[in-house]
């Protein structure tokens, strides 16, 4: 039995680069000195002129990539003059030249030279700014989740297929040579039929299985409240309830455990087994009915079976509830325990182990008794490469070189936003705490009306997309 904890070098490369992740540690970021620099990177083509719109947390990573892959950051949003200011603090020199906004739209107004944009706003801004990004002609990087409901992902998905423009969505995971030889072997039939996937999330930190309290705080100077609810309901300003950081808990902004991780650990089962929409939607869990996502939850999502493919069933848990034993066999003889959370596609011949992030790559066929890197496991190796790898299997590069006209990125908007829908339709099912049959293609709950106001909400007057 390897035990992660006392990892050599030698096991962490024959286990796979995600060796250290596969017990839910965030994927390994490389500096450009470990990694890229000393591969003899150089920028190619003409720097990219990068505005970047919301300044939390996640932001300054990714500006941090944006500063070692050598583009220009000429202009920063964010209606909370702390965040720019924090930023500036953070990064220092490489974002001095930079101009300050707090509107958006005054900023792809202005900024005529701006040829991307990267977003990172809470989820209930993604649509907005991207669908005007990309309607300014802007190649745009969107974290995830893509958009906050099934609404808003159909339309940005329509609109980049439309477009010029190079999109991005933020599920750094896809990147990863362990996600595109994932595909690889279940397209292959490494694993035989796969009817069963697994996705299960740890407790999460953000205000869960609550309604939200009463009474308003006063707001902090710089903040413009009214301007951060945009196309969200009104409500009044809480200390640390939403901002900052607590609002993806919150219906109305965010969509907690799914939204956060639907883009990332949804994504290889569908794209590996090409899913559609699904078919049906069941959910039970603990405090379901308030205004904040449940403290813990079961969602079901089954897939029809479709002419080349047989149904399959998405098992979604959040709040630290395992798979069954019969499905995670092998894992405790490899890695000691069952990982807090993973995804994990079961076949007839065997199973594969992707991660919360689908950075992964260990296989386990039927008659073996521990998981094994797919890179080298000696029957993997028979399977052929058939899909591009990411430069440097970095994200953000991808994005940046197709912007230059060098390849495509792997996750744009179209792809997407087809993930971050079926990942909508749980929340769909979860904030009516009932099962619904899913009209996938027309974008609505087969027989309940009420479901309409969650499928495609009514923004507030002057913010919506």
């Amino acid at each position: 039995m390897l035990k992660i904890d006392h990892l050599n070098r030698r096991d962490f490369l024959r286990r796979g680069a995600a060796g250290l992740a596969v017990l839910g540690a965030a994927p390994l970021m490389l500096s450009a000195e470990s990694g890229l620099a000393a591969e003899g990177w150089t920028s190619s083509g003409r720097k990219l002129n990068v505005a970047c719109i919301g300044l939390g947390s996640q932001m300054n990573g990714l500006i941090q990539e944006l500063v070692l892959l050598d583009q220009n950051i000429v202009a920063l949003c964010d209606v909370d003059s702390a965040r720019i200011e924090a930023a500036h603090k953070t990064h220092g020199a490489p974002l001095a030249p930079a101009n300050a906004y707090k509107d958006y739209r005054e900023l792809l107004k202005r900024e005529k030279k701006v040829d991307a944009v990267v977003i990172a706003t809470p989820d209930h801004w993604h649509a907005a700014v991207a669908s005007r990004a990309i309607r300014c002609d802007k190649h745009v990087y969107c974290e995830k989740p893509l958009a906050h409901t099934v609404g808003e992902a159909r339309y940005l998905r329509e609109l980049a297929r439309k477009s010029k423009v190079v999109t991005q969505t933020g599920n750094q995971g896809s990147a990863s040579a362990n996600f595109r030889r994932s595909m690889e072997l279940v397209q292959a039939g490494m694993l035989g039929t796969v009817r069963d996937v697994y996705i299960w999330e740890p407790a999460h930190g953000w205000p869960n299985g609550v309604d939200r309290p009463a009474g308003a705080d006063s707001v902090p100077e710089g903040l413009d409240w009214d301007f951060w609810l945009g196309p969200a309901p009104a409500r009044p300003y809480k200390a640390a309830v939403y901002h900052p950081a607590q609002w993806r808990g919150w219906f109305d902004f965010g969509g907690g455990s799914i939204s956060d991780f639907c883009c990332h650990n949804f994504s290889l089962p569908v794209r590996a087994l090409e899913l559609e929409y699904p078919n049906r939607i069941e959910v039970s869990g603990v405090a379901l009915h308030k205004e904040s996502f449940p403290k813990s939850c079961n969602v079901r999502f089954s897939f029809p079976a479709r002419p080349g493919h047989a149904a399959v069933t998405i098992h979604f848990s959040s709040g630290g509830e395992l798979p069954p034993e019969e499905a995670t066999a092998g894992m405790p003889q490899t890695w000691g325990r069952v990982p807090d959370g993973g995804c994990l596609l079961v076949g007839d011949k065997g199973a594969l182990s992707v991660g919360r992030w689908n950075n992964q790559c260990f296989l386990k066929l039927s008659d073996e008794p521990e998981f094994r890197s797919g890179l080298n496991h000696p029957v993997a190796t028979r399977v052929a490469q058939t899909l591009p790898r990411a430069p440097h299997d970095r994200h953000m590069l991808e994005f940046i070189e197709a912007c230059q006209g060098n390849g495509k990125t792997f996750s744009p908007f179209e792809v997407g936003g087809h993930v971050t829908e079926i990942g909508a339709a749980g929340l769909v099912a979860l904030r009516l705490g009932r099962n619904i049959d899913w009209d996938g293609a027309g974008m609505k709950a087969i027989g309940v009306p009420e479901a309409n106001r969650l499928v495609r909400p009514q923004h507030r007057k002057g913010w919506g997309v």
